[in-house]
């Protein structure tokens, strides 16, 4: 059995740290289940200011408050305003790699989502394990004008690839320069 990533937060804001509180990290749950991570479920976190990595278990607040809040003695590990990445993860055969498709959310610095990502690992006759990064539609079903917006990252995606950038690099720097809502002209 190997441990894998099953679900992450990427570049959440913390938006408080409780010491005196039962340890845990509370979570906005319409983030959590968006991503796949259960309240009671055993998470790491990563702190992208300090380096600090921790593991505590989440606990759900307000629906819809985009909160991201430290409990505990992990509250000693972050403040308000630090960048976390937080991930789930699993025990799979390495097999099981082929059928897995970890969901990554990414966040604007108000706790909104940025950006829906997906992992894949494929076989091809070059390499057994081949990664992948899929860009998803943040909001499925969307307004006309914010489907053309995603359908126009990705043929930019493709372009920058096309131009020898790996998926990961074109998705950086897509990020970097564009959010979800900026017009892509």
């Amino acid at each position: 059995m190997i441990k894998v990533v099953r679900a992450k937060l990427h570049g959440l804001w913390v938006t408080n740290a409780e010491l005196h509180y039962h340890g845990s990290i509370t979570l906005d749950p319409e983030i959590c289940l968006r991503a796949g991570i259960y309240p009671l479920e055993f998470v790491e976190i990563w702190n992208k200011a300090s380096g600090a990595r921790i593991s505590t278990y989440v606990i759900f607040g307000e629906p819809g408050s985009r909160c991201c809040i430290l409990n505990g003695a992990a509250a000693r590990t972050c403040q308000a305003g630090d960048e976390v990445i937080i991930a789930a993860s699993s025990y799979v055969q390495p097999q099981e790699l082929y059928g897995l498709r970890p969901k990554v959310l990414t966040f604007h610095r108000d706790n909104s989502i940025a950006e829906e990502l997906s992992y894949s690992v494929t076989e091809t006759p070059a390499n057994p394990f081949h990664f992948e990064i899929h860009e998803e539609a943040v909001y499925p079903g969307s307004d006309p004008a914010q489907r053309a917006h995603s359908q126009r990252r990705e043929e930019m995606k493709r372009d920058m690839m096309a131009a020898g950038l790996t998926e990961h690099q074109a998705l950086d720097l897509l990020s970097k320069h564009f959010s979800e809502a900026d017009p892509v002209v």
